[in-house]
């Protein structure tokens, strides 16, 4: 009996164990996808996938002179006043990483949303460059 209530506790401990690894192991780099079909995240994020990520987007959906006055360095200008009304020429792959901000926050949230709309399967919206830390040029 006390063998058999070892190898009981012994499957139980193993089996928290596993559970606690696949809990914790890869979860940094998983987002879920919000109502409107695309992922809110942190500028902490949005930084962290820009170090240890490739092939990403950004995206600055403010207005031309904004984005002249200063943007997230590699950041490509699409104002969301243009997103919904056709294709996207600088955006012709509709599965790449695309991260999105705008001055404050509200165009990205909007922008976000008419990507995804649009058939855009890996957007994330980090906010506004007003409260970002990470370079700028």
């Amino acid at each position: 009996m006390k063998k058999f209530l070892n190898a009981i506790a012994a499957v139980m401990t193993a089996s928290v164990l596993m559970i606690m690894l696949v809990s914790c192991g890869g979860a940094a780099m998983e987002y879920e996808k919000n109502t409107d079909g695309y992922y809110m995240i942190s500028q902490h994020e949005a930084m962290k996938i820009m170090k240890e990520k490739t092939g990403y987007i950004i995206v600055d959906v403010r207005t031309q002179s904004e984005y002249d006055s200063g943007h997230i360095k590699g950041a490509i200008c699409i104002p969301n006043e243009t997103i919904g009304s056709g294709e996207i020429e600088l955006l012709p792959d509709k599965n790449a990483t695309i991260l999105v901000y705008c001055r404050s926050g509200r165009r990205s949230k909007e922008a976000a949303a008419k990507l995804a709309a649009g058939g855009y399967t890996n957007v994330y919206e980090f906010g506004g460059i007003i409260t970002w830390s990470g370079d700028v040029e």
